[in-house]
């Protein structure tokens, strides 16, 4: 029981060292599914999309940010 506290310092380490690349990782996925185009699409649907991609974007760095943080606090 007293190695307890040592090995769950060693999980947030090893988690804290990984969250990154586990953060890009789940972002180049999901940017995977967003980059199938289709065909003769209006104009206005690709304005309202690149709209999209860039508040999408926005919530992936403030998540990120937010794990982050939550990580450090640890």
């Amino acid at each position: 029981m007293d190695d307890l506290p040592d090995t769950v310092k060693k999980c947030l380490d090893i988690l804290d060292e990984n969250l990154e690349i586990l953060s890009n990782i789940e972002f180049d996925l999901n940017d995977e599914k967003n980059d199938e185009l289709v065909p003769d699409m209006k104009l206005h649907y690709l304005y309202d999309m690149t709209e999209d991609v860039a508040e999408s974007e926005k919530v992936k760095r403030a998540e990120s940010k937010f794990m982050k943080r939550q990580s450090d606090s640890f």
